[in-house]
């Protein structure tokens, strides 16, 4: 088989301040009729933490999806458990 075939999916990001970060995409979730996505930073994640953020259609072109942070806390835990469970599974222990 190829290594090709499994490659991390890259995503390039940019901030409200412009900067641009590189995240691997590790999960991707939809609940309640939304789309979120679980993305390890590729670089200053010594703690190897994950960021969620939900996609919503771009302002300046509703054609176009943009990725936002989740500011309602209650929103934000809900869709951080399902997140955990589907990447930290016990296993049953």
């Amino acid at each position: 088989m190829s290594e090709e075939m499994f490659q991390p999916e890259t995503l390039m990001l940019t901030d409200e301040d412009g900067n641009e970060a590189a995240y691997e995409l590790i999960a991707c979730q939809e609940m309640d009729g939304r789309i979120y996505y679980a993305l390890i930073p590729q670089e200053n994640n010594e703690n190897n933490e994950y960021v969620i953020l939900r996609s919503e259609p771009d302002p300046e072109d509703p054609e176009e999806e943009i990725l936002v942070t989740i500011d309602d806390d209650d929103e934000f835990d809900k869709i951080a458990d399902i997140f955990d469970d589907m990447l930290f599974e016990d296993d049953g222990e």
